[in-house]
């Protein structure tokens, strides 16, 4: 068998678009968010920034903040029944 093309980015024209009133520059305030342990947050891709991205796939979900790692959070979800850890940074975290 071969193997499927495309990489990361697979698939993600609309998912991975910002609209054109939030195009541009992004703010030091989103960068610099804090969250502690328990916070629910709502995952949300900032394609403009690369670093601390996790899989499209999961966009748009819910989980609680378990800890911080570094610069970023680890990020409890719910897929289907498996419960999972995403490392996240701030900047796609947007608060519940």
């Amino acid at each position: 068998m071969t193997q499927r093309k495309g990489g990361f980015r697979r698939k993600t024209r609309y998912k991975l678009s910002r609209d054109p009133r939030d195009r541009g520059k992004i703010s030091i305030r989103k960068y610099l968010q804090s969250f502690k342990a328990g916070d629910g947050v709502i995952l949300k891709i900032n394609p403009s920034v690369h670093g601390g991205m996790y899989f499209p796939r999961f966009h748009g979900n819910h989980g609680i903040i378990k800890e911080k790692r570094g610069d970023c959070y680890i990020v409890k979800i719910k897929d289907k029944d498996k419960a999972k850890s995403l490392i996240v940074h701030p900047v796609h975290l947007t608060r519940v």
